[in-house]
């Protein structure tokens, strides 16, 4: 995945942060969106638009953009590259193939363990009836 030319399909949204920072905050805007089109990226084949779709399902929005916030500083410069970072680690994450899980067998003596345990309980159990005389 070449990070330059994917940078060039983010688009970005810059607004008002909340939170702490006095005076400030209510003049700059420091809170970065970054929004990836997923469907009208040329970078991704089909295949891994799916992959995409599927791990990222939820982030997705109708529109078929995936959104990243950061306003956790007050520098719109930091904001941004955290933004732009977040979105490479999701991308990535989501493109990579998760090694299918091997079965493994119970060990019999894992198996008669638990039986013997439930013998015991059923037995401790059944003294906590009634007592015939």
């Amino acid at each position: 995945m070449d990070k330059e030319i994917l940078q060039k399909e983010f688009s970005y949204r810059m607004s008002r942060s909340g939170g702490s920072g006095g005076q400030h905050v209510n003049k700059v805007s420091t809170k970065v969106e970054v929004i990836f089109n997923l469907k009208d990226s040329t970078l991704f084949n089909d295949e891994q638009k799916k992959k995409i779709q599927s791990d990222l399902g939820n982030r997705i929005n109708s529109k078929g953009e995936i959104q990243v916030v950061c306003q956790s500083t007050r520098s719109q410069l930091k904001n941004k590259n955290f933004a732009v970072a977040k979105m490479f680690d999701l991308l990535e994450k989501a493109l990579i193939e998760k090694a299918k899980r091997k079965p493994t067998r119970i060990p019999k003596a894992v198996k008669e363990k638990r039986l013997q345990s439930k013998r015991m309980n059923a037995e401790k159990k059944s003294w906590r009836g009634k007592i015939d005389y």
